[in-house]
């Protein structure tokens, strides 16, 4: 008889798939790293499955865990670098020659780490700042759990600039409540890079925790401008912006 670790992908997905949520969570999804991909993909795999808490033979608490722990890992953040221009973001602050999308690695650039990523947002000569709200309740996630598991919240942002240009970039980020208050944030200083330097592209992150009852939406804001006040795109460039729900 041949061992489960043998068979097929799309062999085993069948298999799991007549397996109970709980079961998957608590006890397949922690058998080996294939069984956790495969569990966490399981949404995606089966889309007649639904959302959670449609399946009424389910408690609610175990739907609950399903859902965090094979939707949490999906970016939030739609268009993160620019495959649709300007799509789903607010141009709340467009000034100098405005926001550019261009192609990596873009004139004196250096490529992203990650080949699968093309683009990038560009900023001017004055700042250029865009935004992106996001509604949990409306991505699916309950706000009952997100008021009694208040899963990590976790942002990151890449950005870099050009050999031949200094630039400015900041990240200001906001949980917010359902009438819009306040509940958390994290905001970076101004965070200058000089003329000449080495043009690599770098990652700042932050992760939310113990933030309390009540957040609903997440406000993601960033933005940039060169040092050198030339005109045209010679300011921060950004891209692969993500905000995900941790498991």
């Amino acid at each position: 008889m041949a061992a489960m670790e043998f068979l097929p992908e799309q062999v085993l997905l069948k298999i799991l798939s007549y397996v109970p949520p709980k079961e998957l969570v608590l006890i397949c999804r922690l058998v080996c790293q294939q069984w956790k991909e495969l569990v966490d993909g399981l949404n995606l795999q089966f889309p007649d499955e639904g959302l959670p808490k449609q399946n009424p033979d389910i408690k609610a608490e175990d739907w609950d865990a399903f859902y965090f722990c094979t939707s949490g890992a999906k970016n939030l953040i739609k268009n993160p670098c620019g495959e649709e221009e300007f799509s789903f973001w607010e141009l709340t602050n467009n000034d100098g020659d405005g926001w550019k999308v261009e192609d990596l690695p873009g004139d004196n650039g250096e490529p992203f780490p990650n080949e699968k990523i093309q683009k990038y947002f560009v900023t001017s000569f004055e700042w250029c700042r865009k935004s992106q709200l996001i509604n949990l309740v409306s991505e699916g996630f309950e706000a009952e759990t997100l008021d009694s598991v208040q899963p990590p919240i976790t942002v990151r942002d890449w950005y870099a600039g050009r050999h031949d240009s200094g630039f400015d970039y900041e990240l200001h980020v906001e949980l917010l409540s359902e009438d819009m208050s306040l509940i958390q944030e994290y905001k970076t200083d101004s965070i200058h890079e000089p003329q000449w330097s080495d043009a690599e592209w770098k990652e700042i992150s932050n992760t939310f925790t113990n933030y309390g009852p009540g957040v609903r939406y997440v406000k993601f804001t960033h933005g940039g401008k060169d040092s050198q006040c030339w005109a045209g795109w010679y300011g921060a460039r950004i891209t692969n912006s993500t905000v995900t729900i941790e498991q």
